[in-house]
This record gives C-alpha cells, sequence and structure tokens, in this order.
C-alpha cells in the first residue's frame, strides 16, 4: 500500500543569500585576481622594499580561495558559507573606513563599504535567516 501524501517540500534557498553569495564570490575572484597581478609583477622585476610580491600573493591565493569558496557555497544552499562571507564584510568595513579617512581614496572606500553593508544586509535579510534556522534543510545544506 502506497502512501498518498507528497514528500515535504525541501526549502530552497532564498535570493537574498544567493546575492550575498555571488557577491561574496566576486570578493574572493577579485582577490585572487590580485594574486595574480602580484606574482606577475613580481616575476617582470618589479620588487617592493617593504613587502614581498610573492608572499603577499601566497596571502591573497588563501584569503581569496576561502572567501571565494564561500560565497559559492552560499549561492549553493550551504550555511558553511555564510560564516566565511560574515567575516569578509565585517574585516572589510574598518579596510573601508581607512581608505576613506586615513588613506585619502573615498572613491575607493566609499564603494567597498556600501558593497559590505549590502552584503551584510542580505545575509541578515529575514528571508535569510528564517532558511538558515530552518530545521528541514536537506542534509548536504548543513556541511
Amino acid at each position: 500500500m502506497s502512501s498518498s501524501f507528497p514528500a515535504p517540500e525541501q526549502p530552497t534557498v532564498p535570493s537574498t543569500l544567493r546575492w550575498a553569495g555571488f557577491a561574496t564570490a566576486a570578493q574572493g575572484a577579485l582577490g585572487l585576481i590580485v594574486a595574480v597581478v602580484l606574482i606577475v609583477r613580481e616575476a617582470a622585476g618589479h620588487h617592493e622594499a617593504a613587502i614581498s610580491g610573492y608572499g603577499t600573493a601566497a596571502w591573497f591565493i588563501v584569503i581569496g580561495g576561502a572567501v571565494a569558496a564561500g560565497g559559492m557555497a552560499l549561492t549553493r544552499g550551504k550555511r558553511w558559507g555564510r560564516g566565511l562571507s560574515l567575516m569578509a564584510q565585517i574585516l572589510l568595513l574598518p579596510v573601508a573606513y581607512t581608505l576613506i579617512t586615513g588613506s585619502g581614496l573615498p572613491q575607493v572606500g566609499v564603494p567597498v563599504a556600501i558593497i559590505a553593508l549590502a552584503i551584510l544586509a542580505l545575509l541578515f535579510a529575514p528571508a535569510s535567516v528564517t532558511w538558515l534556522n530552518a530545521d528541514e534543510l536537506p542534509p548536504d545544506a548543513k556541511r
């Protein structure tokens, strides 16, 4: 005898989390692009006195790769991506403040701040929080 009740639907990832994921993945990709630029510059003979181009590139690869992975995880409905995205945005806010006030680069700092705040708003949107707190998430979303 088969059951006539349909299987419960799994909640879909809200668009707020998907957009936050895409934006976070783009931030990570930008970090990876910076790493490539630093490697090319160092290989071409441009040496900084205060920093190592290769060492800084390695840092950008690690951080940019993690942020990109977190963003892609969010777009696929993985909860763990939210933590990486959240930390990236929180760390970008003091960077933006320094760019605006201390470095004299408000044309760079203001967009960085606006994007970080927009992603934070998406991460804490009611639809995002409700989905993240749902008990009936697919098992692979918890990983």
